[in-house]
């Protein structure tokens, strides 16, 4: 076989082999996390005899379609007003500022201590936000709510007792509900990968004591946990995962209460899919690159730095995805060309198990999130949304390969619609651009590789490129629409 086939099946031989072990770590969070469950469940804390000062902090950045109910959920946390502070963290430069000032107006003519924090410029974006914000303030304990959550008025009393039981938990993380599950096809696919994260990988990593994240909002920091662990840093386009693994590292210990759940609403746009989607990958590979090597460095155990690793490393996996989906296509070829290499072809094909793992990984968290009922949706439900996350391999692993590179790129928020009947679209965030018309063209090469397997008979990688060729053509197309 002359070199580049071979050099073709070797490449494709080591995405499988990364696939696999991808696969393989989540199926341990997914044992872990069953175990969990299957364990004795924490009961409720007891209110304590006396609260501590707590201040919510609400960054926002042109949020006019939903700045106003965030600010009234918080007002409605059911806590002594004499010990709440609420501060809007307002960067806008929109009509967001003149409604989010009349509803700070309106709750602090009911007594409730709430504050218009406005900066001259947006310096360090939401990160900078949050630093100054608690220069502002005198809250023992920051609970933190993006524009588009609706914490429940009970949240700070059922996550504020857990932080008095032991004086080294730093964060109390909650998980994420969705106000728009049902709103459209892509709104389910968000709500079914998200559940996997906070269902099973959140569980897992927290009952076997390896290190999680705080996932930006829907939690609470001890202050002092801020500063010991260095602040709010600019440096990365996640900077809740860089705060959480440089507080971990000092020592502070994190909780996770899945029955704890804060509401928030999930793009419904491709472009603010996107737009998310680019800031959470980038941002992973950014941490990555800064703390891999402290995490190795540190006297941790060798379980939980592997565990870290496996973590950081998450978002590299849309650049494997992305690399072997374009090798395949030629490979059509070079199986039908090189007959008498049909065992190596074989070989490489068994590694395909390693999808297996992932498909239980996400069955397991279907069947937590979803009522027994509705159980036998699953496969094909899986298989579109393998098909759109193939889709999104491109975009992601664009912003993977920046955040490896140390590229430095603005922080683009995630516009929020609102919920109901009476949303407006006010915000984007691109249009067509060349990456749009670049995920039209994969779709069609990957349509010709299901149409060369066809032709020679060979359906080895079919379903792979039947996959790719919806997957990209779906992203290409909701990308299109949603731009116009």
């Amino acid at each position: 076989m002359p070199l580049l086939p071979i050099l073709l099946v070797v490449l494709y031989g080591l995405c499988l082999l990364f696939i696999l072990c991808f696969s393989v770590g989540q199926w341990q969070l997914t044992r872990l996390a069953l175990r969990s469950y299957a364990g004795p469940q924490a009961l409720p804390l007891p209110a304590p005899a006396a609260w501590p000062r707590v201040t919510v902090q609400l960054p926002l950045y042109n949020e006019q379609n939903v700045v106003e109910r965030v600010i009234d959920a918080a007002a409605a946390l059911s806590y002594p007003p004499a010990l709440l502070h609420i501060q809007v963290l307002d960067d806008s430069t929109d009509a967001t500022v003149a409604l989010a000032a009349a509803r700070v107006a309106h709750h602090c003519a009911r007594g409730l201590r709430v504050s218009h924090v406005r900066r001259p410029g947006r310096e360090g974006y939401k990160a900078g936000a949050l630093r100054h914000g608690l220069d502002h303030t005198d809250g023992e304990f920051i609970a933190i709510f993006d524009a588009d959550f609706v914490p429940d008025p009970s949240f700070l009393r059922r996550t504020v007792p857990y932080f008095l039981q032991d004086e080294r938990v730093g964060v109390v993380q909650t998980r994420w509900g969705h106000l728009n599950r049902d709103e459209s096809l892509l709104t389910r696919l968000q709500a079914f990968g998200l559940d996997a994260h906070f269902l099973i990988e959140q569980v897992g990593r927290t009952f076997a004591g390896f290190f999680i994240n705080f996932n930006g909002t829907g939690g609470v920091w001890r202050r002092a946990c801020i500063a010991d662990a260095g602040g709010w840093h600019t440096d990365t386009l996640t900077e809740d995962l860089d705060l959480s693994y440089r507080a971990q590292l000092r020592g502070w210990r994190f909780v996770y209460r899945p029955e704890i759940v804060a509401p928030a609403e999930l793009p419904a746009a491709m472009d603010a899919l996107k737009s998310q989607q680019f800031r959470w990958t980038k941002g992973a590979a950014e941490t990555a690159r800064k703390h891999l090597g402290t995490v190795w460095r540190s006297s941790q155990p060798l379980a939980t730095k592997l565990q870290a690793t496996f973590h950081l490393l998450n978002s590299s996996v849309y650049v494997v995805i992305l690399l072997m989906a374009l090798l395949s296509v030629p490979l059509v070829f070079v199986r039908e060309q090189y007959r008498e290499y049909r065992v190596v072809f074989q070989l490489a094909s068994v590694f395909l198990i390693g999808f297996t793992p992932l498909v239980y990984y996400y069955y397991t968290a279907w069947r937590l999130a979803q009522p027994a009922g509705r159980a036998r949706f699953y496969p094909g439900f899986f298989l579109l949304f393998l098909s759109v996350s193939m889709g999104l391999a491109l975009h992601n692993a664009r912003a993977v390969t920046l955040g490896w590179l140390g590229r430095r790129t603005p922080f683009v928020r995630t516009p929020k619609a609102g919920t109901g009947g009476a949303a407006v679209r006010r915000y984007r965030t691109g249009g067509i651009g060349p990456l749009v018309v670049l995920e039209g063209f994969l779709g069609a090469y990957f349509a010709f590789g299901v149409g060369a397997g066809l032709y020679f008979g060979d359906a080895g990688l079919l379903p792979f490129h039947a996959l790719l060729t919806v997957g990209f053509t779906a992203v290409c197309y909701y990308s299109v629409r949603h731009a116009r």
